[in-house]
């Protein structure tokens, strides 16, 4: 009878050695287009804006908020102490033809993970343009760990 009652912790522990280990680096997205609360719209989109939107009570401070929001979440347990961290954001917009354009983040020797937010908004996204392509890029002490890119992003000459 007791073997009975292991067998949902065992199952339970089957289940999680089955998750993979996370990536190094995830990049999630966000375009806030408009200032409308409307209730028809999917909840978390809903939860999102306002989130974006919080503390901007006139029109043109809303306004400002426009834009989109990159948010890159890293992780390198293995590599902690092992020097500064760097997340680099490089990205191309509408206006701004083939110039390549940068945002870095830089966390201290000891962080293990972390997350890096980066925001083409107001006036920059008003006067440049949407981004077109963009590669986030996790670096530890000049050494690239991880890097995410658009499909849009172009790949690297190799001769």
């Amino acid at each position: 009878m007791s073997s009975f009652r292991l067998l949902p912790l065992l199952g339970a522990a089957l289940i999680a050695s089955c998750a993979g280990p996370q990536p190094p680096l995830e990049v999630k997205t966000f375009k806030l287009s408009d200032t409308k609360l409307d209730h028809s719209i999917d909840p978390m989109v809903r939860g999102e804006k306002i989130r974006r939107l919080y503390g901007a009570v006139s029109v043109a401070e809303q306004q400002e908020r426009l834009g989109t929001y990159y948010t890159a979440v890293w992780s390198d347990p293995k590599g902690a102490g092992g020097g500064e961290v760097e997340v680099r954001f490089e990205y191309q917009q509408g206006a701004t033809a083939s110039k390549v354009l940068r945002q870095v983040r830089k966390f201290p020797a000891s962080a293990a993970s972390g997350r890096a937010e980066f925001a083409i908004t107001g006036s920059n996204y008003l006067k440049n343009g949407r981004v077109l392509a963009w590669q986030i890029t996790l670096l530890r002490n000049g050494r690239e760990i991880a890097s995410e890119r658009s499909h849009m992003w172009r790949k690297p000459a190799v001769f």
